[in-house]
């Protein structure tokens, strides 16, 4: 008796236990549905009888009694006249019609789009979408066909190239700045998930949300437009060399010291003389008409003539000629009682070597030495 009884199924109905089934196939194995049966369709659900390889009836959310009064379509192809009742056999396929939003996409290979300001760019985008099946019928027939168990996975791929496919398309069409395309990533999001769905609607799917996550450039192009938007903070670059100029004295008074000292004073220095770079001389008169009106004094100073090279003597000790020695060398030799005043001194200019005494430039170093006492009788 269980198995007479197991020939008939009586209750048809799917609990879906996954998150990635599209269409299941209620598991008949030859059994035959009894005329009467029920026919359990929850929220989200869609049942498809299919008769020989044929869509049949379909039927929405709710629960049915399977008569041959709400089967048109499957009576009619099995021959059901004057209401007659028998077991029949027939593929029931359930259709999950809620959104699928665990898809991704993205580009693996740049789109090139033509930009009015940087010319032709590539581009690089990645986002989400959802699904939804709104023609079950047309789903079967058209992409799930007889699959037991047909999955997201099936499908991903043949719409992540379609996808990318109108990526390009939609970037060049839609008018905006490669600078703005951030701030339109929904609209563009919103045409795409648009013209996708009337391209799906012969197989039954609307992408009822289109997310753009991302739309990058290449690295070398953010390059250039990161030293761009650093022109563009800075400003007068002028002004920024004198603001960090007047930084660099603050922070050198701060550092108590003679190296912060001496850095803060020759700051001081160069900032004087580019202040007084734009300042007349004494003395100065100008001509009538002269300077121009808008004339400006070009900055920085005249740079000065290089220093005058100090003396070098020589001295004649013991028949021996001694030196070069500067001023302050000849005064360690007279506090040493090399030099005398009767001792010969010779620098270049000089006709002849002269007593020491005698040389006017010399001379001096003697004030405080007493000369040689005179002979005694």
């Amino acid at each position: 008796m269980d198995r007479v009884r197991g020939e008939f199924i009586d209750i048809i109905e799917w609990t879906d236990d996954s998150r990635d089934t599209i269409v299941w196939r209620f598991p008949r194995y030859e059994n035959e549905i009894k005329m009467g049966a029920k026919l359990t369709v929850r929220e989200s659900q869609a049942a498809v009888f299919v008769n020989e390889g044929q869509v049949a009836d379909a039927f929405g959310p709710g629960m049915y009694t399977l008569e041959t009064q709400n089967m048109p379509i499957l009576s009619t192809l099995k021959g059901w006249k004057y209401g007659f009742h028998s077991p029949f056999k027939a593929e029931v396929y359930f259709v999950n019609t809620r959104q699928f939003t665990d898809l991704k996409w993205g580009t693996q290979n740049p789109v090139i789009v033509r930009d009015a300001e940087f010319g032709m760019v590539r581009l690089r985008a990645f986002g989400a979408y959802s699904i939804r099946v709104v023609d079950p019928p047309a789903l079967l027939r058209e992409l799930a066909g007889t699959d037991p168990q047909f999955r997201t996975e099936e499908v991903s791929e043949f719409l992540r190239q379609l996808i990318v496919g109108r990526l390009g398309n939609a970037l060049a069409t839609s008018g905006v700045p490669v600078l703005d395309i951030a701030t339109r990533q929904d609209v563009i999001g919103a045409t795409l998930g648009e013209a996708l769905t009337k391209e799906l609607a012969a197989v039954g799917i609307a992408i009822p949300k289109f997310v753009i996550e991302n739309i990058s450039l290449p690295p070398e192009v953010e390059e250039a437009i990161d030293k761009r938007s650093q022109m563009g903070i800075l400003g007068n670059l002028n002004q920024y060399t004198q603001f960090q100029t007047a930084q660099a004295i603050e922070a050198a008074a701060n550092n108590q010291g003679g190296a912060g000292e001496g850095l803060g004073i020759g700051l001081g220095m160069a900032l004087g003389q580019r202040a007084a770079g734009g300042m007349p001389q004494p003395g100065y008169q100008p001509q009538q008409g002269y300077p121009p009106p808008g004339y400006q004094q070009p900055p920085g100073a005249p740079t000065p003539p290089p220093l005058p090279q100090a003396a070098q003597w020589f001295i004649g000790v013991g028949g021996q000629q001694q030196g070069p020695f500067d001023a302050a060398g000849l005064a360690q030799r007279v506090a040493a009682g090399e030099l005398r005043h009767d001792t010969l001194v010779w620098k270049a200019g000089m006709a002849a070597w002269t007593a020491a005494g005698q040389v006017p430039e010399v001379a001096p170093l003697f004030a405080n030495v007493p000369p040689p006492l005179p002979p005694q009788a």
